[in-house]
């Protein structure tokens, strides 16, 4: 079925609906209601107790009361229900936010004692952490420069990040929610520069060739360095 604002197209796995970009959202609504109502007459069709529609809106970006009125009209047929509202694009924030998080943040700063320095996404760390001074980054850290301080990725809940350099001389590493504490008892591996959350959901330690087996999309980031 095609209207000039909507059109339906039926799926192996169940419905669509798709909005026309240019068109009008009063036409949206006014085309929505006369095709669920066509539909709703003629169930004898649905085989299920819930039929789903995906509503795709193209170019269009509905705002939140625009999503709340077609809600308001599924609303009005117990049979159907939406699935999920799609659109191909996204606000430029979003899309801002989005590319910010997956970058690779070059940073060379000196971190003194008592200070944080956080970084949205992964960070490619050349700079000094003195003792007392957090690196904070919400991906992994990579590290280059001297650490005496406390290194923190995946903050505050991603346990698939990962640290990779030299922390012998680190106060501390965390991931996540994990802490290790180096201390005359608890020293790290130099042998194994990369620390990582096991399936033990435990701090744990690896050789640098055995980071691309851990985590293959990491290398796929830098290209395959």
């Amino acid at each position: 079925m095609a209207n000039e604002a909507i059109s339906l197209k039926g799926h192996k796995d169940g419905y669509e609906i798709v909005l026309r970009s240019a068109a009008k959202f009063s036409d949206v609504e006014h085309e929505l209601k006369q095709l669920l109502d066509q539909l709703y007459k003629d169930n004898s069709k649905f085989d299920a107790d819930q039929v789903d529609f995906k509503i795709q809106t193209g170019n269009r970006l509905l705002s939140a009361d625009e999503k709340k009125k077609i809600e308001d009209i599924f609303a009005n047929y117990p049979l159907f229900s939406i699935h999920r509202i799609k659109s191909d694009v996204i606000l430029k924030d979003d899309a801002a936010a989005i590319i910010e998080k997956n970058m690779i943040h070059a940073n060379a700063d000196i971190i003194r004692n008592g200070q944080v320095k956080t970084i949205d996404g992964d960070v490619l760390f050349m700079g000094m952490i003195h003792e007392g001074g957090i690196l904070r980054a919400t991906g992994n850290v990579y590290l280059l420069g001297k650490t005496e301080g406390i290194v923190s990725a995946g903050f505050p809940d991603n346990n698939s990040a990962v640290i990779v350099g030299d922390v012998t001389h680190a106060q501390q590493v965390r991931i996540a929610d994990l802490v290790t504490i180096f201390d005359d008892e608890v020293q790290p591996d130099e042998s194994k520069p990369v620390v990582f959350v096991n399936d033990l959901h435990k701090l744990a330690y690896l050789r640098m060739d055995e980071l691309k087996k851990l985590r293959p999309k990491i290398y796929a980031k830098f290209g395959g360095f």
